[in-house]
């Protein structure tokens, strides 16, 4: 492929896309990259279009822009699209489309298919159980000592389908609003009941070829409660940083060879070969790292964080483009040696209910921040406004973690809009 003609469909809308619409504008090979739908940040990129007339659910619709469009790359950001199976309505395109097929992006659809891999393969997991009926549960519940255990719906929930009760009558109650009122839809049909840890939770991405090789980017820590100090309701994701210093070269080499290893290998035997972004939440026990979860794209908020730790030179177009061609043991992920920072500015009321349309100013973002936009959409006469509960979010890099997480926070106060809000610990503990 000649330098600077490849152009790329990006599907999604969020802070991750538009975070990779940012870095893959980077790379010299990239000629234009289309986002569907895209975001009031996406479409102020250079050489990116948003383009909004086709549902990123459309997988027909996106296969026929893609070749009308002369598309060289797909690449799928949110999970539904991973795990409703797009990389399967592109494989007999001849377009490469970074994602897993939809067999191996059950990993992350299913958490009672996931924790039965992890059981028949031993990778190390917290016990747990799977209910498909509601009186089994609860039955369950009230037998046990419900501040030590974790409850999970079965299927995608934008990160909200975990609970952490502090006695049985909230676990009872969680319980109830997952199987009975179906809060989470279809995906609290079967619901996962597991032992919890206690730890350090890290989040790991991996990327993947499909041949057996991988290379994982420096583990960054989520802050997925709402509040301060792990308060409140569960969130999308609050905040991340990277690289994490408590984890030693060690713990790094435990993890791939404990987990990300033995899950490829896993989902391999499973005839399931999996290509594409593993992202695996990981809990540092006492023990030993144990898996919490699967996911099978690009993490949010963590990928905001790892596109500022990869060097300027980081090509990551090319990267993705040998995930699909099974070579990624061809090319190099520099890594700057600093650190990355991103703090997610959410509507107030978030992750429950919260109001949309409030407009949104920013000024004085200080250099080194880049704002990236999630629940974002320009007006008609071209104001930006709040489309989502997570707005958008400040991400940094500093040569220090302290740097990092200041000028996160001074990007933070560059943005204004009625009831923001936002974690002032990320990265404090």
């Amino acid at each position: 492929m000649a330098t600077s003609d490849l152009k790329i469909l990006l599907v999604g809308k969020g802070a991750r896309e538009h975070s990779l619409a940012w870095k893959l504008s980077q790379s010299p090979s990239v000629q234009h990259i289309y986002v569907v739908p895209g975001n009031g940040g996406t479409q102020d990129l250079p050489n990116v279009s948003n383009i909004s007339h086709i549902s990123q659910d459309d997988f027909p619709g996106l296969v026929c822009f893609a070749r009308d469009q002369h598309i060289g790359l797909v690449v799928a950001g949110p999970d539904d699209a991973v795990v409703n199976g797009i990389a399967g309505y592109f494989e007999d395109t001849g377009i490469p489309c970074f994602s897993p097929s939809k067999a191996a992006a059950e990993i992350e659809g299913s958490k009672a298919y996931s924790k039965a891999l992890m059981e028949k393969y031993d990778i190390p997991t917290a016990k747990y159980k799977t209910f498909s009926q509601y009186e089994d549960a609860r039955a369950y519940l009230q037998s046990i000592d419900c501040s030590r255990v974790v409850l999970k719906v079965d299927g995608l929930a934008a990160g909200k389908g975990v609970v952490l009760p502090a006695n049985e009558a909230e676990a009872l109650e969680a319980l109830r609003l997952m199987m009975v009122e179906s809060k989470f839809g279809s995906s609290g049909q079967s619901v996962v009941i597991e032992e919890f840890l206690d730890g350090d939770e890290i989040s790991v991405l991996t990327f993947v070829d499909g041949s057996g090789a991988f290379k994982s980017l420096p583990p960054g820590q989520d802050h997925k409660r709402i509040f301060d100090g792990n308060k409140g309701p569960n969130t999308g994701g609050m905040g991340v940083y990277a690289p994490l210093s408590f984890l030693t070269a060690q713990d790094l080499e435990t993890i791939d060879r404990e987990i990300i290893r033995p899950t490829l290998e896993a989902l391999q035997a499973e005839g399931r070969p999996f290509s594409g972004m593993l992202f695996t939440g990981i809990m540092m026990t006492r023990d030993g790292p144990k898996v919490l979860e699967y996911n099978a794209r690009f993490g949010d908020p963590e990928t905001q964080t790892m596109m500022m730790l990869l060097a300027p030179e980081c090509d990551l177009a090319t990267i993705l483009i040998a995930c699909c061609t099974k070579k990624l043991q061809d090319v190099a992920i520099p890594v700057r040696p600093g650190f990355a920072c991103n703090v997610v500015v959410a509507a107030g009321g978030y992750p429950e209910s919260f109001r949309k349309g409030d407009v949104i100013t920013v000024e004085g973002c200080p250099s080194g921040v880049e704002i990236f936009h999630a629940g974002t959409e320009k007006s008609t006469d071209g104001q930006l406004l709040t489309a989502g509960g997570s707005v958008l979010c400040a991400a940094s890099y500093g040569s220090t973690l302290e740097e990092a997480v200041s000028l996160a926070y001074r990007g933070v106060q560059a943005v204004q809009f009625k009831d923001k809000t936002y974690r002032t610990d990320i990265a404090s503990r």
